[in-house]
């Protein structure tokens, strides 16, 4: 079941020091700004939470995990400051999950396309299954990965990027990902995954809490610098998608 609501939908719970964060949108998982702001929000706050040692990081249905960008939102877009701040929504979200000091683990349900990409990559460890073919279409449409680039790269590194980023056509399968870093296991159903998914965070929940917010931090040294570099990278986006291109292939896309 997925949410009706146009803004999209986050629900948190909190169960044996586990906070499972779901989001939803009516449009494949997609995001508007108004729920990567909520997202980002969700993020700092679980990290501040004594009661949590562990994120899981969701969507709802069996469709898309998440399908990037709102299009209907970028299609308003009709300046570079409204264009930057739609994308720094991405940056915000990423370095929200890069700075948490909670691990957070990806249950990657089905595809992800151009943002979703970014946050399957900034999950610190994930699982996928058959049906978790990603892919960047961002240069089809007129802009590029340019925001969740980081992100991807450090997991997949810059040759797998590059064959996902110009093939932007390409759907890559679930054994693609996995193989490049992307997906830790994979499995053949998602009752499959949810089975192995509890087993895993409950035996990592039951770790020093301490011990694994000291991992957090080891395993993402050296990016201290996307605190300003995402938001570059959301100007260069920004002010692509005010291009003649971007907006017809935007509409293609929609038709």
């Amino acid at each position: 079941m997925i949410t009706d609501r146009e803004n999209g939908s986050l629900y948190t719970q909190i169960h044996n020091k586990i906070a499972t964060v779901e989001f939803g949108h009516p449009a494949s998982n997609s995001f508007p700004s108004e729920l990567l702001q909520r997202l980002t929000d969700e993020l700092n706050a679980l990290s501040k939470n004594n009661e949590v040692s562990l994120i899981i990081l969701k969507s709802q249905g069996e469709g898309a995990f998440c399908a990037g960008a709102s299009f209907d939102e970028l299609l308003q877009v009709s300046d570079l400051i409204e264009g930057t701040k739609f994308f720094s929504g991405f940056a915000n979200v990423i370095n929200a999950m890069r700075k948490c000091s909670k691990l957070i683990i990806g249950r990657i349900h089905g595809k992800a396309v151009g943002g979703g990409v970014g946050l399957a990559s900034a999950c610190d460890y994930a699982f996928g299954t058959v049906d978790s073919s990603v892919k960047l279409s961002e240069l089809a449409i007129g802009i590029g990965p340019f925001v969740i680039e980081p992100a991807v790269s450090r997991k997949i590194g810059k040759g797998a990027l590059a064959e996902m980023t110009l093939a932007a056509h390409e759907w890559k399968n679930a054994y693609w990902a996995q193989e490049k870093g992307m997906f830790a296991k994979v499995f053949e159903t998602i009752q499959d995954l949810d089975k192995e998914l509890e087993i895993f965070t409950s035996k990592l929940a039951s770790y020093n809490p301490e011990a694994l917010s000291e991992m957090k931090k080891v395993l993402w040294e050296g990016t201290e610098k996307w605190d300003s570099l995402l938001y570059e990278r959301a100007s260069i986006s920004g002010k692509l998608v005010l291009s003649d291109f971007t907006k017809n292939a935007l509409n293609q896309f929609k038709k």
